[in-house]
């Protein structure tokens, strides 16, 4: 199921353009969800034998690369297993602290200031990612961001069931989502702009007017050059390597080789 567009009472009264980013390694480096596992490692919210268990889970993710949704699905509802029966509203209380302790540092000022432009000119602006929406919205509203849209969860008397409510919003998923608020906004995609650093969000990119490959990935960036897209790249040569879990951002999981930080997160906090 394709995440649900805002109520109606929060419709623009008249077309507007919009902006649409995405977050990993756009709006902020590395991976969200990535910085939020290492902050609850900290905390003690996971165990030893349940980090060595979720990264084996995800060794399937990495070493494949699949973008097939429906192995996509699996691969992120085994992601999910680890919070089943989790709390949503201790997760999301922990999620505000980790923000504020680790993720506001890992914002990224350039791509910030493309947003800020979009609000200054009284234009909504949404993130749009693979990531969690819980995550997703919590970054959104901390930053004063319009609001969110990200890999939807089945929650079930405010606890996480494991399972994923339709699936991650990758790829296809997200130009759907990004046209089905636009419907339900009064959204101007001919006037609205998109950014990204991923080849795997090219259909988002292509909905709208104008698109951004910011920090782009060398696929990006060459499929930006040709079709005469704007680049923006705010990586400073000192930061210009690749992350080691693009992918596993993307399908809103973590990868094998994030255990180790993990588990050496969980020892630091000790």
């Amino acid at each position: 199921m394709a995440p649900v567009p805002p109520a109606a009472e929060h419709l623009p009264t008249e077309v507007v353009g919009a902006g649409f980013f995405d977050v990993d390694n756009t709006i902020m480096r590395g991976a969200s969800i990535f910085h939020l596992a290492v902050g609850l490692a900290r905390r003690n919210y996971f165990s030893m034998s349940e980090i060595s268990g979720f990264a084996i889970k995800q060794l399937k993710f990495v070493t494949s690369g699949s973008e097939n949704l429906e192995d996509m699905a699996s691969i992120t509802e085994s992601a999910l297993s680890f919070i089943e029966g989790r709390d949503v509203a201790e997760l999301e209380h922990l999620g505000e602290e980790i923000f504020d302790d680790v993720m506001v540092d890992k914002l990224i000022p350039g791509t910030m200031s493309l947003a800020q432009a979009h609000l200054d000119a009284g234009q909504p602006v949404w993130l749009v990612t693979a990531t969690p929406v819980e995550i997703a919205s919590l970054i959104a509203r901390r930053l004063g961001l319009t609001g969110a849209l990200g890999t939807v969860s089945v929650i079930v008397d405010g606890r996480y069931t494991g399972k994923l409510d339709g699936p991650p919003l990758h790829g296809l998923a997200k130009a759907e989502a990004v046209r089905a608020l636009a419907r339900a906004q009064n959204i101007d995609l001919a006037a609205s702009s998109a950014y990204s650093d991923s080849i795997n969000d090219i259909p988002m990119l292509s909905c709208v007017g104008t698109a951004y490959a910011v920090n782009p990935d060398p696929e990006l960036r060459a499929y930006a050059k040709a079709n005469d897209w704007r680049i923006r790249d705010f990586r400073r040569r000192a930061h210009m390597r690749r992350y080691a879990l693009p992918a596993a951002a993307a399908a809103g999981g973590l990868a094998l080789g994030m255990a180790g930080g993990l588990a050496a997160a969980k020892l630091k906090g000790r």
